[in-house]
């Protein structure tokens, strides 16, 4: 459903969050876009050949037989100067992880909409975030979305920010498989033109171009390999810096969800950290709210940036809080949740850090409630109390109790 506001231009929108995702790339002007289909993504492609076929998209739609050829295909065309989308899922990013690695280290500003899913067997078409920190490590910005407006927001940004010739690397726009992806949410649209003035045509670092012949992706001899690693390195290190301000133009322009790395709620005064990303993220306010008015100090911090990892911001957050409670929505087998490792990675160079209990819950699209948080944090401050910090406890396991 589509409303046209009294303001010029600007709709109103009831969508779904993969239709955010194709009206993001709509008003983005997107140039190329490969469309492979993959429950629970598929929906995006085929409003994006809605678009494209009504000619409400001038576009390149190219119908590719897998996920590694939509990949291939969005590296060839970025790699000739044109601003490329594709859409994956899960088993379907995993085929594409070859050619993930070639769009980071060519340098190329893709931006591609993930909907995270569990991998199988056993077959799942529910949300975790295996598939994507499965690819953590590539060279691609990681953004995790809370809502739908965040997920059209975030992509818009994601060019802006990529397209940078301080960075020029790709980026994972991350929503979750039906609570965002099929779930239908009011977004606002900016009018077209506003769009393009403050996201103007891409302009090209390097191009492949017959007519100007370069030598590209060739062999790298270990005299020279480290170094290219390392530019890649250089520039996940300014996205650091550019991040913010690029969603701090954006609210300020659009007044809608500007970009950055970290979402806090009732932090100033907190005593234990709730840590979490995604829908768990706003789900966990009304746990921190329930906290509150039984007297405990709990605050909330919610990851939106995983890559590049926001170490300072963490750091800062760290800071005179005595426990920490950090719950993933995915596990690394032998050890615990992404986001518990990275945090404790990044308070390593603190003097003096909080007791931390991680827990790994909602794999497979398992709920995970306000009230499930709740019990979490309040077991983990019973541990805590003692001077137990556990490590990757999982919650929600049939026939498992919590200790």
């Amino acid at each position: 459903m589509t409303v046209v506001l009294a303001e010029k231009g600007w709709r109103s929108l009831m969508v779904t969050g993969n239709h955010a995702a194709a009206w993001a790339v709509r008003v983005a002007r997107v140039q190329v876009i490969a469309a492979y289909p993959i429950t629970p993504q598929t929906t995006i492609v085929e409003k994006i050949a809605e678009f494209v076929e009504k000619g409400e998209l001038k576009a390149h739609y190219i119908r590719v037989e897998s996920e590694h050829s939509a990949m291939t295909a969005c590296i060839g065309a970025s790699a000739v100067g044109a601003r490329t989308f594709t859409a994956t899922s899960a088993h379907g990013l995993a085929l594409m992880h070859e050619c993930l690695w070639w769009a980071a280290g060519a340098r190329l500003p893709i931006v591609m909409a993930v909907v995270n899913r569990a991998m199988g067997p056993g077959w799942n078409i529910w949300t975790d975030y295996g598939d994507t920190m499965a690819q953590r490590d590539l060279g691609w910005i990681q953004v995790y979305c809370s809502d739908n407006q965040e997920v059209f927001d975030s992509i818009i940004q994601a060019y802006k920010l990529c397209e940078d010739h301080r960075v020029m690397l790709p980026c994972m726009v991350d929503l979750e498989a039906f609570i965002l992806s099929h779930t239908y949410m009011p977004v606002r649209v900016p009018p077209q033109d506003e769009v393009d003035d403050w996201l103007p045509p891409y302009e090209p670092a390097w191009v492949l171009d017959p007519e100007e012949p370069i030598t590209h992706g060739n062999l790298v001899f270990p005299a020279h390999y480290m170094e290219f690693r390392y530019l890649v390195k250089e520039a996940m290190d300014r996205v650091k810096e550019l991040l913010p301000k690029v969603g701090e133009d954006y609210r300020r322009r659009f007044g809608l969800t500007g970009l950055d790395f970290v979402e806090t709620y009732r932090c100033e005064d907190a005593e234990l950290l709730l840590l979490t990303m995604g829908t768990m993220g706003v789900e966990a306010r009304i746990t921190v709210d329930r906290l509150r008015e039984r007297g405990l100090r709990v605050g909330l911090a919610r990851v939106r940036v995983f890559r590049p990892f926001p170490v300072e911001y963490v750091r800062r957050l760290a800071e005179g809080v005595e426990q920490m409670v950090i719950i993933d929505r995915h596990i690394s087998y032998g050890a615990e949740g992404a986001l518990a490792m990275e945090t404790k990675w990044a308070l390593c160079a603190l003097e003096e850090r909080p007791l931390i209990t991680s827990f790994v819950a909602g794999i497979g699209g398992r709920d995970v409630t306000y009230k499930d948080m709740e019990r979490m944090v309040l077991k983990a401050r019973e541990w805590m109390e003692r001077g137990e910090a556990r490590e990757g406890v999982w919650y929600g396991v049939k026939g498992l109790e919590l200790g």
